[in-house]
């Protein structure tokens, strides 16, 4: 954005920026090695401008070329630097990247024709030619490069629609991208007579359509602000457009402030929009195409990937389709679908790794969350996107709908008027937007709800529910020539909560005769993915306002109700992949499997063989006494350690580098013998393959799974060979610990390292054990995910479990743990509660006027030691001595003190205790 004097944004308008902006922006730093030029490129202005546009370019180059090219464009209000993660992670992958700020945006001159054939395309496609003269980027033949093209919602759609003008172009991963701007932005689900037998089920929409005034209003916003003043921004003939106009063109600007004023789509919109929608161009594209939307998406939703789809397979064209549990409603894309356009751009591009094929994935949300917000899903393939030709159709589900016609009303000016969704901001509320919406969807009078019987088996909908809706006049109440109406689904628990499945509504406009003949109208519901429990109900609502569009004003009165039942959409040869354990896999076992793993599954398969003890069995979960262990040559690692662990504590164990805290894990978990001593657990003796160990859960030493399995296949891999029930795996637990999202579902070789580090904890969770030990849990981990282990462990201990971690982040210890054993040189040094080790030699902070004649002051009392200026204020080591002598020392010197306490870190304490061995 160029900054304006308007000054901050709205939360709104932040939140769309961040959402829309930087939709893709999931990678991670990129190696040295990929190096970037930075470049001024020069363009056509094209119809209505005044001279060039001048693009701002990144050029991201790999450490072998020549390669095969990726254009990686940005969502609306963003710029080049929105997507320059993503374009690192893909130079890292091999290829030649190329990022722009498109017209309007960034530092780049130019005005913006929302992605006009003859402005935005015509971009792309000079881009295009640029890539064709470079020696770096591989040649299908003279002025053809082998390139791709990506982005996210306005990204997207220049994907789609430089791919449909320009056949150079070999590969596709749009993604959150419009098919028919217009049917997006003025959607009319409902159509009082049947289309034409010939008429295509999706396509450019017919005019008049509701307004989806929410979310237009919010765009138009994000591009608010005059041009850039360098050359090439000059006014295009005929003048320069309203200030009010933004960054937009006056064409874009006259259609807009059109349709903001009536509330309508008119003819020469439609035509202007149409030229801006992928929908024009779709039976032109050739080139393999990954199309991923969002599931969490009100404003294109997921009707809009279906048509593309349609429209590309319907010409020939190669597709698959992956949705994902986000949108611009709800969180970007992740690391998974990160992965699923460097694998398809490895194999159509670089013609690496495995066919991608033309599949179907989707994912399913649990309705539970790891940690406070991370929701949790799992994800469904199939093996084709259904009614693609060639496919298996997608399935119906009829249900019946009770409940006679009832009447509804619109308020004069329709205000107050439901809201459903909040466009832009759903993201960034999360539970509060959805409990809003919830509380606020059915507002009194306004709404009829059709509801089914309760559900005798649970079901996932996945796609657009269909009802048929009759809607007339009350006779003697006041109605317009057509009602304004807004169709959704509903799941109804029997106890009465309602969940609005998706966030979002299907409006319709329907013309009703005035001498009270009923119209029966077809509604396609919002596409969604939620999986709807037995004993829950599915409800049809149809409610006369909606915040977020365009609605009627006068007052108005309706007589709706239903014909048949809700048909409901389930894809057909659906498997859950998370459960999907490729034959191949067991082959690499012995030698994919860490060393401290393979010793761990075989103590969990004999202690689950030989029989686990109860949790009855007497004794502290863990006792040490005397521990020692003498390596060959006579090093001794571990020198007679003691302590014990109770119950409901959790332990932190501390010590430099070489202190031998993992020497003593390794001898816990069976892994190494003691020379010396003895270790048990709920009172009986661990040993290598001991029965008790079948109650102790460990990750020591890093984690150890197949790197061609899933996260998912990899725990319940290591479930199995523990040899006990499956029923005692807590595994949904345990997946909601790890918090990995669909991200389960990808091979483990892939995983960064703070992945595997989250799926090596719910793998040593697996089971609930009763004492959990894990070394260095937080390694990888960013501070949020340090947040929120920190809770997983205390709760897990406040539950009656006991949690001993070896870690070397103090203050993470001191924030997490109950209790600390400090080891230094293979001994124990300390051993007690946090607040004891803290206060154990009396450290004090004195916050003083004069610190260096305080400090000098404090030297000179007996005992005292260990004096330093720090931050203002004097540290010091009290040995015995009185805080309130030394405070009587300090006044009668002349020095004021303003404040005088314990210092209370978990570091300086270790620091004294370990002297000079200083890196824990």
């Amino acid at each position: 954005m160029h900054p304006t004097p308007r000054g901050r944004p709205s939360l709104a308008l932040s939140v769309v920026l961040a959402v829309l902006g930087a939709v893709l922006l999931t990678g991670a730093a990129a190696p040295a090695e990929v190096r970037v030029e930075e470049q001024r490129v020069t363009v056509a202005g094209g119809p209505g401008s005044d001279g060039p546009v001048a693009l701002d370019t990144s050029l991201y180059l790999p450490a072998t070329t020549p390669a095969p090219a990726v254009l990686v464009a940005h969502g609306f209000g963003g710029s080049k630097a929105s997507v320059d993660a993503d374009a690192r992670d893909l130079a890292a992958r091999g290829f030649v990247v190329l990022t722009w700020s498109a017209r309007g945006f960034g530092t780049s001159t130019g005005r913006i024709a929302l992605n006009s054939p003859d402005h935005e395309v015509a971009d792309a496609r000079a881009l295009v030619d640029l890539l064709a003269a470079r020696p770096d980027v591989t040649q299908d033949a003279p002025g053809d490069p082998l390139v791709g093209i990506t982005g996210g919602s306005y990204g997207g759609a220049v994907s789609l629609l430089l791919a449909g003008h320009d056949p150079r172009v070999d590969a596709l991963a749009p993604v959150i991208a419009w098919n028919d701007l217009g049917q997006a932005l003025f959607p009319n689900a409902a159509a009082a007579t049947p289309p034409p037998a010939d008429t295509p089920a999706h396509g450019i929409s017919a005019p008049d359509g509701v307004f989806k005034s929410g979310w237009a209003g919010i765009l138009f916003s994000a591009a608010a602000g005059p041009p850039s003043g360098e050359p090439g921004a000059a006014a295009p003939p005929g003048g320069e457009p309203p200030i009010t106009c933004g960054r937009f063109t006056a064409e874009i600007c006259a259609a807009y402030a059109e349709a903001a004023g009536t509330g309508r789509l008119s003819p020469a919109t439609a035509e202007l929009l149409r030229r801006s929608s992928p929908a024009s161009v779709a039976d032109r594209i050739t080139a393999p195409t990954l199309l991923v939307q969002g599931e969490q998406d009100t404003l294109f939703g997921l009707d809009q990937a279906d048509a593309t789809a349609r429209q590309i397979a319907g010409a020939g064209g190669r597709v698959k389709v992956e949705w994902f549990a986000g949108g611009h409603d709800g969180a970007a894309p992740g690391a998974a679908v990160r992965e699923s356009i460097g694998e398809w751009f490895a194999f159509h591009l670089a013609g690496d790794g495995d066919d991608p094929g033309t599949g179907f994935t989707y994912e399913v949300p649990s309705g539970v969350r790891a940690g406070a917000s991370t929701p949790t899903s799992r994800t469904l393939n199939a093996p084709a996107y259904p009614g693609l030709p060639g496919t298996a159709p997608l399935l119906s589900t009829p249900l019946a709908l009770d409940g006679a016609p009832q009447t509804v009303v619109h308020p004069a000016g329709g205000t107050p008027a439901a809201i459903t969704s909040l466009p832009g901001i759903g993201s960034a509320l999360g539970a509060v937007a959805g409990r809003l919406s919830a509380a606020a969807a059915d507002l009194p009078g306004q709404s009829a709800t059709f509801a089914t019987h309760p559900l005798e088996a649970s079901l996932v909908v996945a796609g657009s529910s269909r009802v048929q809706v009759t809607v007339s006049r009350v006779p003697g109440q006041p109605a317009p020539a057509e009602a304004v109406l807004f169709a959704r689904l509903v799941e109804v628990s029997p106890d009465g909560p309602r969940t609005l499945l998706g966030g979002a509504v299907a409006p319709l406009r329907v013309p009703v005769p005035a001498d009270g003949t009923p119209v029966t109208v077809t509604v396609a519901l919002p596409g969604v993915v939620a999986p709807v429990e037995s004993g829950n109900s599915l409800a049809v609502s149809v409610a006369t306002t909606d915040q977020a569009f365009t609605g009627g004003v006068e007052p108005a009165a309706w007589r709706v109700g239903v014909t048949g039942g809700l048909t409901v959409p389930v894809v057909p040869a659906a498997t859950d992949i998370t459960r999907t354990v490729p034959l191949g896999a067991l082959a690499g076992i012995a030698a994919a499997l860490a060393v401290a793993l393979l010793a761990w599954l075989g103590a969990r398969w004999y202690g689950g063989r030989a029989g686990a003890p109860t949790a009855a069995a007497d004794g502290p979960p863990l006792v040490i006494r005397d521990l020692a262990k003498t390596y060959a040559g006579g090093f001794s690692a571990v020198k007679g350690v003691s302590f014990t662990v109770e119950k409901g504590m959790v332990l932190g164990l501390l010590g430099p580098n070489g202190a031998g805290k993992t020497t003593v894990l390794r001898m816990l978990m069976g892994l190494v013998r003691p020379t010396a001593g003895t270790i048990t657990a709920f009172g009986a003796p661990v040993g290598p393959g001991a029965p008790v160990l079948a109650r102790i859960g460990a990750f020591v030493e890093g984690p150890g799974f197949l790197p061609h399995l899933s996260g998912a296949e990899n725990l319940r891999l290591y479930w199995e060979a523990t040899g006990r029930p499956a029923a005692e795996a807590h595994l949904e637990e345990a997946l909601e610990i790890a918090g990995l999202g669909g991200s389960l579902q990808r091979r483990t070789g892939t995983y960064s390292q703070g992945m595997r580090q989250r799926l090596a904890i719910a793998q040593a969770m697996l089971g609930l054990p009763d004492l959990l030990v894990l070394d260095e849990p937080t390694n990888g981990l960013d501070p949020p995910q340090i947040s929120a282990m920190r809770e997983v462990l205390r709760r897990y201990a406040a539950r009656g479990r006991t949690v001993l971690v070896s870690s070397h982040l103090l203050a993470e210890v001191e924030q997490t743990c109950s209790h600390v054993v400090v080891m230094h040189r293979g001994e124990v040094v300390a051993d007690g509660s946090v607040a004891e080790i803290i206060a154990g030699r009396g450290a004090a902070t004195f916050t003083v006027d004069a610190p260096e004649r305080a400090a000098s002051v404090l030297a000179d009392l007996a005992g005292v030691r260990s004096v330093e200026v720090a931050d203002g204020a004097v540290h010091a080591e009290l040995n015995g001595t009185p805080r309130a002598d030394a405070v009587r020392a300090l006044v009668t010197a002349g020095v004021d003190v303003t404040a005088a306490g314990p210092r209370r870190r978990l570091e300086d304490a270790f620091l004294q205790l370990v002297g000079e061995d200083r890196t824990p």
